[in-house]
């Protein structure tokens, strides 16, 4: 009997060892799990999710920045990143796109990405979901339509990302949302007014974007006589001094279909550079050169009044603008050999810049990226007037890298200064610099692998991505 009871106890303490052992090793590999830190912050970022046009798609406020993305669903989603307590929150689903939701037409349309704005009065804002809006939404009296809804949402309380409300006070016909919010608190929104063949619009809300005044045009579609063809635009819109908007864009010839080069019908043909600026004070418009220019702009205006250069039978694509200290405009434009693609070809990042008489420049930021014909694509921030420095996606090789690329002889020359990202097989979409940016969170940039609709996001600075808690991170598990 008592050799059955210790053996009955001596069974028992090697049964709870065993049990003791296994929870141990169960809370440290959970703590392990807990611990584990990526450099992404999301990974449900679903098809082009980010582009440089639709911007800001983050803004940097009291310490902490704000970024935003289009999701499941084509959906805008929304995250913050605390620089103090390094604190990350969301992402949260800020709203519901009319697109991504119809499964007649199961391409994915990448047209109605985000773009945010922060008030002040600590609301955050978010324009999404247009690509010209569709037949049922009444007539487009500035263009014609395509599809989607453009919406505006806006959070129930300052600063809290994680509930938000839609207002009901924008046309549906916008794509390519920009919003800038001036000193005074005025709020302007800028759009394409439809599809293809339709104007540019800006929108003015003086009461913290509660409310919007009509559209006013400022770029003119219309049918050319001479090609059958239709006069377009692409457009780049920010904050300039003091009262200041400026705006650089590029011309789109939009074909008939069948028409065209080689019969190609619509492409993304794209060319030549332009600037002006709009002197919200005044209620004005006018050149680099301080001479009045009438808007709408039409293609002959633009020409005679606003060109900065030509880029003859290259193609482009619109990049962005920013000036410097002086006041003094600097642009980027993507500008690539046409291939006879629909998209013409490969198109690598080129800087211009005005001296206070002419323009100069055209140097490629990444010369090798010229030499291969591969895709560049990037925006910048200043040092100084001479001192410019790109954040740059770009392939090398098999890989997609990201770097900053800066120029001390005022954009003459530019030199890689820093590898941020490398990734095997990446190709990259990036936003704009972040809207008064964090040195620690310059970017959001979507990690693109062949094969996956869903895609990696990064918070970029210039220390390189901002890393976050893997189960926190990794929301399609």
């Amino acid at each position: 009997m008592k050799k059955n009871v210790a053996n009955l106890t001596l069974a028992l303490i090697v049964a709870c060892s065993s049990l003791l052992s296994a929870c141990n090793n169960q809370v440290a590999t959970k703590s392990h799990v807990t611990s584990e830190k990526v450099d992404y912050f999301a990974d449900n970022a679903f098809g082009n999710a980010l582009a440089i046009v639709q911007h800001p798609a983050g803004v940097h406020a009291n310490g902490i920045t704000y970024v935003s993305y289009q999701g499941p669903l084509e959906d805008p989603y929304v995250a913050s990143y605390n620089h103090k307590t390094g604190e990350w929150k969301g992402p949260f689903k800020a709203g519901v796109s009319e697109m991504g939701k119809d499964p007649s037409r199961p391409k994915i349309d990448n047209h109605g990405k985000p773009t945010m704005l922060i008030d002040d009065l600590g609301y955050i804002h978010i324009f999404f979901g247009g690509h010209g809006g569709m037949p049922k939404h009444g007539k487009n009296p500035l263009g014609n339509h395509h599809y989607g809804r453009n919406k505006h949402v806006v959070t129930k309380n300052p600063g809290d990302i994680s509930q938000w409300q839609e207002l009901d006070n924008i046309p549906a016909f916008g794509t390519y949302n920009q919003a800038v919010k001036m000193d005074n608190g005025d709020i302007y929104l800028f759009y394409r007014h439809g599809a293809h063949r339709s104007d540019w619009v800006y929108q003015k809300s003086t009461d913290h974007g509660r409310t919007f005044a009509a559209p006013v045009s400022f770029l003119k579609h219309k049918k050319r006589d001479d090609i059958k063809a239709d006069d377009s635009w692409y457009a780049w819109v920010s904050k300039g001094k003091d009262n200041d908007i400026i705006v650089s864009y590029d011309y789109h010839v939009c074909w008939n279909n069948g028409a065209g080069i080689n019969g190609r019908g619509h492409t993304t043909e794209r060319h030549d550079a332009y600037y002006m600026v709009f002197d919200t004070e005044q209620g004005t418009w006018h050149n680099v050169k301080d001479e009045s220019v009438n808007i709408p702009v039409t293609r002959e205006v633009a020409n005679d009044q606003t060109l900065v250069a030509r880029t003859g039978a290259d193609w482009t694509f619109n990049g962005s603008a920013h000036i410097d200290e002086n006041g003094y405009p600097h642009i980027a434009t993507n500008i690539g050999i046409d291939l006879g693609q629909k998209i013409g070809g490969p198109k690598q990042t080129s800087y211009f810049r005005w001296t206070g008489t002419e323009w100069i420049g055209g140097s490629y930021v990444n010369p090798q990226s010229r030499i291969d014909n591969t895709d560049s694509r990037g925006d910048f921030f200043f040092k100084s007037a001479n001192e410019v420095t790109f954040a740059l996606g770009y392939q090398q090789q098999d890989d997609g890298v990201i770097a900053y690329f800066t120029s001390v002889d005022g954009g003459e020359t530019f030199e890689k200064e820093k590898e941020l990202l490398r990734r095997k097989g990446a190709n990259w979409a990036l936003t704009a610099i972040i809207e008064n940016a964090h040195p620690e969170a310059r970017m959001i940039v979507a990690e693109k692998q062949k094969g996956s609709n869903w895609h990696k996001l990064y918070l970029l600075g210039d220390s390189g991505p901002v890393k976050r808690l893997k189960q926190d991170a990794s929301l399609l598990n």
